[in-house]
């Protein structure tokens, strides 16, 4: 049975845009955003300058070291301690707000992005407008990838999709570490194909499984890469990675709260019952984590 109104709120209606242009946050979004930052890390931002002299956007609640500052990105904690010191001082923290624009479609790639604990989606933007969910990163890699494969822009908009705190560098920055810093060119290797891996896993999860499974899978992916129970959604993102109808996301959705599963008031999504999400979930979760895990952790296979 759907959900009602009651059970499962609608978002408000997008602010129009430019096709070619930034995707602009309009004020319910704004607000959904404060609303989850001041539950999450208080309502101030601070700044301090970092040990390596670079300007830090701190966040109240958020206070990581700068010893603990690549252990939230999976990339960099995998790099050896040389290789990362010798990266340090080109990564600039940045706080990613919802919905900013990273990069347009056909338009140059000037940053590369760590993710700490946001979620930068990638779309295609179709000639009337619309566009089609194509991939997401998170706390599991970097955004930037056609830079790293000597691309200077892609066929994609990149923007950040869930709020949070990224390493930043520039792309000709990172052009000049992969000539010389041989262990981050291994990394991003084995990195890209396990983003391939993923894009052709969820491909064939569009095809063999239901709303309800994928919309599960997804869940989890998120709730992985933000590292909390608590995060801003949107039915309208929903519905665009799955390739769905808003009605069909409000239905799925409101199943797993009925179930206490998850709860969803006011765009802020809350996992309840992880087990349970992942017990409705497809045999791709575990197949897209488990070649993560092969190809970031185990760099001998």
């Amino acid at each position: 049975m759907a959900a009602n109104d009651a059970d499962l709120p609608a978002d408000p209606p997008p602010t129009p845009a430019d096709p070619g242009g930034p995707v602009r946050p309009n004020e319910a979004d704004a607000n959904r955003a404060a609303r989850w930052r001041e539950d999450r890390i208080g309502a101030t931002e601070a700044r301090r300058p970092s040990e390596q002299g670079i300007t830090r956007r701190r966040l109240v609640g958020t206070q990581w070291t700068e010893a603990e500052l690549p252990c939230q990105n999976r990339l960099l904690a995998a790099l050896p301690g040389e290789a990362y010191a010798r990266l340090r001082p080109r990564l600039e923290p940045v706080e990613l707000t919802i919905k900013e624009l990273l990069w347009e479609k056909d338009e140059p790639i000037r940053h590369v992005y760590f993710p700490l604990n946001g979620v930068v989606s990638m779309v295609t933007v179709m000639t009337d407008g619309s566009s089609v969910e194509v991939g997401t990163v998170g706390n599991e890699g970097m955004a930037g990838i056609p830079v790293f494969l000597g691309a200077t822009r892609a066929p994609l908009r990149a923007f950040s999709q869930i709020p949070g705190v990224a390493l930043r560098m520039s792309a000709d920055d990172l052009r000049e570490e992969l000539n010389e810093n041989g262990a981050l060119r291994e990394l991003l290797h084995r990195y890209t194909q396990a983003l391939f891996s993923m894009l052709a896993q969820t491909a064939a999860c569009r095809s063999t499984h239901t709303a309800s499974q994928r919309l599960a899978l997804w869940l989890l992916m998120v709730h992985d890469r933000v590292a909390v129970d608590r995060f801003p959604m949107t039915q309208e993102f929903m519905a665009m990675m799955l390739g769905v109808r808003r009605a069909t996301v409000t239905e799925e959705a409101g199943r797993l709260q009925k179930a206490r599963i998850i709860d969803y008031q006011r765009g802020i999504l809350t996992i309840l019952d992880r087990p349970a999400l992942q017990a409705r979930s497809c045999e791709c979760y575990a197949v897209i984590r488990g070649e993560y895990d092969r190809l970031l952790d185990g760099l001998g296979d």
